[in-house]
């Protein structure tokens, strides 16, 4: 039964890797930032694992995302630890995040250029559909009663990793430059280089979340490798810092 039971959570956390790993490239670097632009079929893969593993609309996803960084930790922020706590927005931070993305006028408004195509209309908008076929996979290698141990582990770490750099990273952390957001390299290890929170808010359209030694982003590995491949160019080779917003610079 022990035996057994690693084996479920070692898979669930692999899919958990994998998830995040397509959350960080395709998600969040190439759709909401364009930070990366992925060829067809890498565009393709990477949706394909979104569908099985979380059943995220992106466009949604991507509409959440951009409206956080048009108010970071401001009134309007979908999920600032600053205006609610880093405990409540840990906690609740998927419901805080289905607030916005149910929302189909500021879906249009924050991904005004991700308008749903067919694939979308027949297949990738049915996430249930999605986590169905990723949790009976599980089932068939595992069997019936792990594999729904690895899809329940996977799904608590994804949601609670996913918390974690919404609330975690602006809370707690380095703050390298001047924004809300924090480094915290054990965390950018579990979420693939998301963990490196403030970097990304100072440089929101670096491909790259590591900028200094000793970081380090573990997506960064595979876009070179796709970059190597002609898999996906990448829209700037130098980084861009963001200016400060006012309040901010004048405090």
């Amino acid at each position: 039964m022990w035996v057994h039971l690693l084996v479920a959570l070692v898979a669930g956390f692999a899919v958990t890797m994998l998830a995040n790993l397509a959350t960080t490239i395709y998600l969040h670097r190439a759709l909401a930032h364009r930070a990366v632009t992925l060829r067809p079929g890498l565009a393709w893969v990477f949706r394909s694992i979104i569908w099985l593993t979380v059943g995220i609309k992106p466009r949604q996803w991507v509409a959440v995302h951009r409206k956080h960084h048009a108010f970071t930790d401001v009134e309007g922020d979908p999920h600032s630890p600053v205006l609610l706590g880093w405990v409540r927005v840990q906690l609740t931070n998927a419901a805080l995040y289905r607030k916005v993305a149910n929302d189909p006028e500021q879906v249009a408004r924050y991904a005004k250029d991700l308008p749903s195509d067919k694939w979308d209309r027949y297949l990738f908008d049915h996430g249930f559909i999605g986590l169905a076929c990723g949790i009976g996979f599980l089932c068939v290698v595992l069997g019936p009663v792990w594999g729904l141990v690895a899809a329940a582990f996977h799904a608590v770490s994804y949601l609670a990793l996913s918390g974690a750099v919404n609330a975690v990273g602006h809370q707690f952390g380095r703050r390298t430059y001047d924004n809300t957001a924090t480094n915290l390299q054990w965390l950018a290890w579990l979420t693939a280089g998301e963990g490196l929170h403030n970097n990304h808010h100072a440089a929101p359209t670096s491909a790259k979340l590591a900028l200094r030694r000793p970081e380090i982003d573990p997506a960064w590995w595979f876009i070179s490798v796709f970059r190597r491949f002609g898999w996906l160019t990448i829209r700037l080779d130098r980084v861009v810092l963001a200016p400060v917003p006012a309040s901010r610079s004048a405090a």
